[in-house]
């Protein structure tokens, strides 16, 4: 049987065995859907209360949350977007669909965290030469209904859909985090202000907040770039599958390998298993599958077969 045929069977093969992969990886993108859609809905709620809040008590750090509630509100429905449109068909031009997307929008999201950090600390500046009088009863309350909002805006990301492993829903829920957080600061600025008139409390405790969104944003930016720099995922290793396949009788060594990420929780591989001359090739190519399969939790995977009669230049970049 000819090389090509090697490669054609193990795509067959490949099929068959990931189905089950591909119909989990397909449930996950629909519960994401469903808790961004409900996230979207309760974000943006809150940002028409902050804002008409603010004007009633003519608060500028709730005027501030409302944009930064705005801001949040565009990231959630750029996530949904993005998962919608990454569930569109691959097309001849595009074979691997439009996944990527979901990491341009991460990538998307995590800059503007960097930029509304950005602002917050300007704010703060601001704040700190000139400390405004604030209704600090009134901001506590509405600060704290956003908390209350934000929090089930967390809790329904983290029920629905992915956010462990999809960097997307990940990005999203850091930005609701982000509000969360500020929430928080918001009360305990309107307590000491209530209590002490410290009106310092306020920019303090905003760059608190925007410190941690910039450590939050900065994972977000290396993660993403990594994937579009097609790096192998962080928790598998370029070694440990070179050594699991030679270990497998009958082959003599394992090249041209590349493992990369298509989109958040779902990686692949490809390489090239060169083998002893007479033996089972489909045999070796099965456990090399159900191996990789088992061991690093790869579904779409491609391997060529070869043997010492097979002549052919190793990829070089």
């Amino acid at each position: 049987m000819g090389n090509h045929d090697h490669h054609n069977h193990q795509e067959h093969q490949d099929q068959h065995q990931c189905g089950h992969g591909h119909h989990h990886f397909h449930d996950v993108r629909e519960g994401n859907k469903k808790g961004l859609i409900i996230a979207i809905i309760i974000t943006a709620s809150i940002m028409f209360l902050e804002f008409f809040g603010g004007l009633y008590t003519n608060s500028l750090a709730l005027l501030s949350d409302a944009g930064h509630m705005l801001s949040d509100s565009s990231a959630l429905l750029l996530s949904f977007v993005a998962i919608w449109f990454a569930s569109r068909p691959a097309t001849p031009n595009k074979t691997y669909g439009f996944y990527r997307f979901e990491i341009l929008a991460a990538l998307f999201n995590g800059i503007t965290l960097f930029v509304i950090a950005g602002f917050i600390i300007h704010e703060a500046y601001q704040r700190i030469l000139e400390p405004p009088t604030v209704a600090g009863g009134v901001m506590m309350l509405i600060a704290f209904i956003g908390l209350l909002a934000n929090l089930l805006s967390a809790w329904v990301l983290m029920r629905k859909g992915d956010v462990k492993h999809n960097i997307n829903m990940r990005s999203a829920y850091l930005h609701i985090l982000g509000d969360a957080l500020g929430s928080v600061g918001a009360i305990i600025a309107g307590f000491l202000m209530i209590a002490f008139s410290w009106y310092l409390a306020d920019p303090i405790i905003s760059v608190v907040v925007a410190l941690l969104i910039i450590k939050s944003a900065w994972s977000i930016i290396v993660h993403s770039v990594n994937i579009l720099m097609e790096s192998a995922p962080s928790n598998i290793s370029h070694t440990e599958i070179v050594e699991a396949l030679e270990y497998i009788d009958g082959v003599l060594d394992v090249h041209d390998l590349h493992v990369w990420t298509i989109t958040s929780g779902f990686p692949a591989l490809s390489c090239h298993i060169r083998i002893q001359v007479g033996l089972d090739c489909q045999d070796i190519l099965q456990k090399a599958i159900h191996t990789i399969e088992q061991r690093f939790k790869i579904d779409h995977v491609t391997i060529q077969i070869e043997t010492d009669n097979i002549q052919h230049n190793d990829l070089v970049i």
